[in-house]
């Protein structure tokens, strides 16, 4: 029945579109996929410009900054040095977007909408107004938590979690008032459009798949986004009822999360809440939102590395049971986060263990990666660069992972920069390498062009370089003792000149190489902006891949992807240089000869 109404639809979609239909309230998922992909770049752009903002802070603190004033104003950066409460909110935002509107909306939102249809052979989404509705919610939240940096008291200042009391209380800092309401409306709204995103592609995988798409011969790419999508939709809703607590705190008297809170000298009539609960609630969906932003940035590897080492995928099945395993545990282990709270050290102990689990399927995963690539026939195209990247951020920012799992280990570095590299290094880094490798492998078929390759491996050389630049010094920083989201972290030379001092300087190096790999974005915006329009014509197959979407148009295909009969698949998507064949890749369209063994 669903494929029946997807050919229905292709029958009647092919009356000339306005511009409008088009490229604005487009149904087709290969647009709706670019719009979230140029949504996330320019929000991309606005988290990082406000991490160079916070940063040069941190490096030369209470030093006049005609940058930082010409940006911010005489309100918020005076004489040019920037002011406390706007440096929380900073910190706050550039939190908030890249996690939500970079990451998971950059990842998710494109390559699910670009990919899934196109790699099952389906015409389109399950439901394409229900796909246009995702993106309009989605660039809806956005422009309303760029707002909030507009508003006279400031953004949310509560960091990116927004506990409570702080966010709770209009009256604890500037930002807990307008900002924090923004903030709460965004993440609302951006939740709807995660969740009504997430059912539709899981809806299509499950119904949509072409004829001989069996579940074992889908690719790593799909399986990937359909475990990210059934965790997003178990975990947001979550995260939603958080918000909407704490916004009912906040404006209707309620007290779930306050209680004999004395500020300004008053005592407010709050009783029997607990922040507790908000911590709860807020990492039941924070650590499954690791791997909303990881697997999908995992399963893109896994077809860029096997397509450009020309060998098949190892460990195919392996790999499925790894996803399928790190999204079961990624639901049981959010309380190691928790570990300072004043949680019984029993309970504790049981997400010591649940958080050490999770690391056997990512060690899977490390592994079939690095047996894949051994002895492989690799092309170093950018996109494989990027991949192997993430590989690189996967194992490193993994082994601190396990230190921070161990709560008696935990308990010394909690709450330090040594929290901060590591989420940076094992999501951020990774989750970004994965998205560039995505941009760069399939922006022939999104665009019907070829990007640069000399400009491809300029921009991965300078982001490595200066990603680890600023991530791997700030581990020392928080084994010397620097807290998270301190305006100014000079006082430590007056307890410990020798720590201090330490501080200040790799706070320096760090702010130079975050300002580094800013500027080294423009190598990628310029390939890619320029590409769009004057790039050369991309062939049919430029990576002499398998998978389904390169069997369609070279240039950006209409609605309804394949202008005939859709294809029929009779094989694995990781046939690449199979003894006996006549070419060292074989697309699953392509029959199995007789006596031939599948994979």
């Amino acid at each position: 029945m669903a494929a029946a109404a997807q050919e229905a639809i292709h029958e009647h979609d092919h009356h000339e579109e306005s511009f409008v239909s088009k490229y604005i309230f487009s149904y087709d998922h290969k647009m709706i996929g670019k719009q979230f992909l140029l949504a996330a770049i320019f929000m991309g752009v606005v988290g990082m410009m406000l991490s160079v903002f916070f940063r040069i802070q941190l490096a030369w603190p209470g030093e006049s900054s005609d940058f930082l004033n010409m940006f911010l104003g005489d309100r918020w950066a005076p004489e040019g040095i920037l002011n406390q409460d706007m440096y929380l909110g900073l910190v706050t935002i550039h939190g908030t977007i890249m996690v939500f509107f970079v990451l998971t909306g950059g990842l998710s939102g494109t390559f699910s909408n670009v990919l899934i249809p196109l790699q099952i052979g389906a015409r389109d989404m399950a439901s394409g107004f229900i796909n246009l509705m995702s993106f309009w919610l989605f660039c809806i939240s956005s422009i309303i938590m760029l707002a909030s940096l507009f508003v006279e008291s400031g953004p949310a200042m509560s960091g990116w979690t927004v506990y409570p009391p702080l966010s709770a209380l209009p009256q604890a800092v500037s930002g807990s008032g307008l900002g924090m309401t923004l903030w709460l409306i965004s993440l609302t709204i951006f939740i709807a459009s995660s969740l009504i995103g997430s059912l539709n592609y899981i809806s299509t995988i499950v119904n949509l798949r072409t004829k001989g798409m069996k579940m074992t011969r889908m690719p790593l790419t799909i399986w990937a986004f359909l475990v990210t999508a059934i965790v997003g939709v178990l975990s947001f809703p979550v995260l939603l009822s958080a918000a909407l607590l704490l916004f009912m705190d906040r404006v209707m008297g309620t007290s779930f999360y306050l209680s004999d809170i004395i500020i300004g000298g008053e005592m407010l009539d709050n009783v029997g809440g607990s922040p507790i609960l908000y911590q709860h609630l807020f990492w039941f969906l924070g650590h499954p939102e690791v791997y909303i932003v990881l697997l999908p940035a995992l399963g893109i590897s896994s077809e860029v590395i096997s397509t450009n080492s020309r060998k098949p995928i190892f460990g195919y099945r392996a790999m499925i049971g790894s996803l399928l395993a790190i999204g079961f545990l990624s639901f049981i282990v959010w309380a190691h986060h928790m570990f300072v709270s004043g949680m019984d050290p029993f309970l504790g102990s049981v997400f010591v263990f649940t958080t050490l689990l999770i690391a056997i399927p990512s060690a899977v995963k490390v592994f079939n990666y690095l047996t894949t690539l051994w002895r492989g026939s690799i092309i170093f195209t950018p996109a494989m660069l990027f991949a192997i990247g993430l590989v690189s951020t996967f194992i490193s920012g993994g082994v601190t992972g396990i230190i921070l799992a161990d709560s008696a280990l935990d308990i010394q570095v909690h709450d330090t920069y040594f929290v901060v590299a590591h989420f940076h290094v094992v999501m951020g880094l990774s989750a970004i390498f994965g998205m560039f490798a995505g941009v760069y492998h399939w922006f022939p078929k999104m665009y019907g062009k070829m990007m640069n390759n000399r400009l491809g491996y300029a921009h991965f050389w300078t982001t490595i370089v200066s990603g680890y630049g600023v991530f791997l010094p700030m581990h020392f920083v928080g084994l010397g003792g620097a807290p998270r989201r301190y305006y100014d972290n000079s006082i430590f030379d007056t307890f410990n000149p020798t720590a201090g001092e330490m501080i200040l300087d790799l706070n320096i190096i760090i702010t130079v190489f975050a300002i580094i790999g800013a500027f080294g974005q423009c190598f990628f915006f310029f390939n890619f902006f320029y590409s769009i329009f004057r790039g050369p014509k991309a062939p049919l197959n430029p990576w002499r891949s398998n998978t389904l979407e390169w069997t369609t148009p070279t240039a950006m295909p209409g609605h309804g992807n394949w202008p005939g009969d859709l294809p029929e698949v009779h094989r694995w998507p990781y046939d690449y240089s199979k003894p006996g064949a006549d070419e060292d890749f074989i697309p699953q369209t392509v029959p199995l000869k007789p006596g031939e063994v599948e994979h």
